[in-house]
């Protein structure tokens, strides 16, 4: 699995952040509060590092992730009922244009924390889902 050890570890520091938030606020709170319970266990966080998109040679934007865990995994804390095709697709996009492997998704609207990891699609494509019966 790609990242696993690090993708524990900022889940890990969600549910910290989770239990003692709990749920129901706003998203930029979660996220402020990641950013310092991440740094307390020794991880590089960037914050809203603007990556440039182009289009034909021009540049027609920047992108904004909202958190980069050690230069390796995009962590973006959402306050949602569930995980939509809107925010993996968001993902995607975001990990095409930062050129990085890992995504997470994170949801602090209810009690129990939930999370969806998202992979970059290594041929360009839509991501393959892995065979369950291999």
């Amino acid at each position: 699995m790609i990242h696993e050890e690090l993708s524990r570890e900022i889940i890990g520091a969600a549910m910290e952040v989770l239990n003692e938030l709990k749920p129901g606020l706003d998203e930029k709170l979660y996220e402020r509060a990641m950013i310092i319970e991440l740094k307390r266990r020794g991880h590089v966080i960037s914050v809203q590092r603007s990556f440039p998109v182009y289009y034909g040679g021009e540049l027609i934007g920047n992108l904004v992730p909202d958190l980069i865990v050690d230069d390796a995994v995009i962590v973006d804390p959402k306050v949602v009922a569930c995980f939509t095709e809107t925010h993996v697709a968001q993902m995607i996009g975001y990990l095409n244009i930062t050129a990085l492997d890992l995504a997470l998704l994170i949801n602090f609207k209810n009690a129990r924390l939930e999370w969806k990891r998202v992979l970059r699609p290594q041929d360009g494509g839509e991501p393959v889902p892995p065979n369950l019966h291999a």
